[in-house]
């Protein structure tokens, strides 16, 4: 494989920077606590680091509300901090991927700042902005995801600006070139600090529709997707014109010259469209646009084989020429070792096993902090909520504060490791008993299966690079093989808290024995498998 394209097949670690480590004692996570930790990313057997937002930003959405691209929020460090943590990543080669948020900024950037005052002003199209219908209402029917129009009136113009988002978060004009010069042009500061590349956040959402023209309605039934059911309005549309406009992909093609130009830089973009699996097959096509495309059709609550199979076989059709990146968590869901739960606690088992699954799909894997330790959703009181989606719609969706509680470092110290003072959110006490110092300590943790797997998945190209081939299987199963160059892997898997068994005939030469999560058995023609038990051969 060429040294530029060490992304494929690459395990991608997230960090939630506020969560991760904090060393200065503010109860709230910081770059050289991600540097302190280096040792321990390495351990884990991947291959980069993803850190989410740590630019200036007044924080209203957690740093995805940026005020200045090209600084570090104090909270976080400096830009000292920064090289240092590039530097000291890549002495043990780790990749540094950081987000980029492109489509929006926050309402205190001084472009937004410059942009309110008039419609005269040299910023005054660099935002989206549309006068009042005759009736002073908004100028059309589209919804913000976190509730209620995407349109604020702002008096200083005596106009309406658009935002998909939070009220703060403002959506820039890509259709003024001049943004998104200024666009690249941040962008390529943090290539020439040395990153390696960049998860574009929302990328879908950087156009609009240039006539303003309303998203039809979408039928009762149909109101489903991340996060949004009958509680939240923005699911009572199809989104067809606020986002994924037909003029975005020429803009992906710019952000590919520009990565270009940084052999091995990269590019992951976050696709949440109505067709998210086409959208990602369009932005990671003919090889000048992005690198890789994610989204959240595995971030679900349905956990059944099918839907798996179904998925992944649905982008393996549309996606002939680009690169998938799957994940089973993130910051923004619920953690999957309670999402895909059998029972009322999570189980070290199924976590591992759901880990290993990840990592045999083909394409890359983001793996979010705490999910090499099996954690689950922690149960945040109202009191203690930050995320403003789930203070909003509070009781029927708690919100993103549930996956974003401090890593559990130590059981034993009153904050578990992660701060000296009380942290920005509470500790979750089921998080104890998962602790890395416990799970160090137990050589058949959660933990040490993670590392283990990946340590062994480096030395598979049929699970790094290869193709695959699902086999048709009953629930709870998936099977798959993973072709490449004339090797093939089969990967068996069992979803299920009960044992199973798959009808099989297969000339299995290396059964992988010494794999911890090998704990299927094949004989005569069956492959047997425990509770969550994974089964790995060559054939």
């Amino acid at each position: 494989m060429a040294q530029n394209e060490w992304w494929k097949g690459a395990v991608i670690y997230q960090i939630y920077p506020r969560s991760f480590q904090d060393t200065n004692n503010d109860g709230i996570g910081d770059l050289q606590g991600i540097i302190n930790k280096l040792d321990y990313v390495k351990s884990l057997g991947v291959d980069a680091i993803w850190i989410s937002p740590f630019f200036k930003s007044p924080m209203k959405d957690f740093g995805y509300d940026i005020s200045d691209y090209r600084d570090i929020d104090p909270m976080f460090g400096s830009l000292d901090d920064f090289d240092t943590l590039i530097a000291q990543a890549h002495q043990r080669d780790i990749k540094i991927i950081i987000d980029q948020v492109l489509s929006h900024t926050s309402n205190e950037h001084e472009w937004f700042i410059q942009s309110r005052e008039n419609s005269l002003n040299a910023k005054a199209d660099w935002y989206v902005w549309a006068d009042a219908k005759a009736d002073g209402s908004a100028p059309n029917n589209w919804l913000s995801i976190f509730g209620g129009s995407a349109w604020q009136w702002e008096p200083r113009r005596c106009q309406y600006y658009l935002h998909n988002f939070l009220t703060e978060q403002p959506d820039l004009n890509f259709h003024n070139p001049d943004v998104r010069q200024a666009v690249l042009d941040n962008v390529e500061f943090w290539l020439k600090k040395g990153v390696d590349g960049f998860r574009l956040d929302a990328i879908n959402f950087c156009y609009h529709d240039a006539q303003l023209r309303d998203n039809p309605a979408k039928p009762k039934e149909l109101r489903q997707g991340r996060g949004f059911s009958e509680d939240n309005p923005y699911a009572f549309q199809y989104h067809h014109f606020n986002n994924t406009q037909p003029e975005n992909l020429a803009f992906m093609q710019e952000i590919r010259q520009l990565l270009d130009r940084y052999p091995g830089a990269v590019s992951l973009g976050e696709i949440s469209s109505e067709d998210s699996l086409k959208t990602m097959a369009e932005y990671t096509s003919d090889g000048n646009k992005l690198h890789m495309g994610y989204s959240f059709e595995l971030l679900t609550n349905d956990y059944s084989a099918a839907y798996i199979r179904e998925t992944v076989s649905k982008l393996e059709q549309e996606m002939t020429q680009g690169w998938p990146c799957w994940a089973f968590s993130n910051h923004d869901v619920e953690r999957v070792a309670s999402r895909w739960h059998h029972s009322d606690n999570t189980d070290p088992q199924q976590a591992a096993m759901l880990s290993a699954l990840l990592a045999s799909l083909r394409g890359s894997v983001c793996v979010y902090q705490g999910e090499e330790l099996g954690l689950g959703e922690a149960d945040v009181a109202f009191s203690d909520l930050q995320d403003p989606y789930g203070i909003t719609f509070w009781p029927n969706f708690k919100g993103r504060d549930g996956c974003r509680t401090p890593m559990p470092w130590q059981d034993t110290t009153e904050f578990a490791g992660f701060s000296s003072q009380a942290p920005w959110l509470p500790i979750a006490a089921e998080h104890r008993k998962y602790s890395v110092e416990q799970q160090l300590a137990q050589p058949n943790s959660t933990l040490h299966m993670f590392s283990h797997f990946m340590a062994w998945r480096k030395t598979m190209p049929t699970l790094l690079l290869g193709s695959i081939e699902f086999i048709h299987t009953p629930e709870p199963i998936v099977a798959f093989y993973r072709h490449y160059q004339g090797e093939c892997t089969l990967c068996v898997f069992n979803l299920g808290d009960k044992a199973q068994s798959l009808n099989l005939t297969v000339n299995a030469s290396d059964t992988h024995s010494d794999l911890p999560h090998n704990t299927g058995q094949y004989a005569n023609s069956e492959v047997s498998l425990p509770r969550f038990g994974c089964f790995f051969a060559n054939i």
